[in-house]
């Protein structure tokens, strides 16, 4: 929606005040969805929601596992 109002309005963050009242929240929220977006249809570089969301399934694993690690080293001291 708001790409599609950017050339009516000029700028891109002119849509994005315009369209954030009617959404509801603040322009620099609709701003973040809108990289966000971006980056899952691989037009801006980062990473994409599910890349996101796997990074951080790896670093809760990674820590359970330093966790267990310790433990396991101090039971064994």
């Amino acid at each position: 929606m708001v790409t599609e109002h950017a050339a009516a309005h000029g700028w891109p963050w002119e849509a994005m005040e315009a369209m954030a009242s009617k959404v509801g929240c603040t322009a620099e929220t609709l701003r973040r969805w809108v990289r966000q977006a971006e980056r899952d249809r691989g037009q801006r570089a980062g990473l994409t929601t599910d890349e996101r969301q796997r990074l951080k399934e790896l670093e809760r694993e990674n820590r359970d596992f330093k966790r267990t690690n310790e433990s396991l080293r101090l039971a064994s001291a």
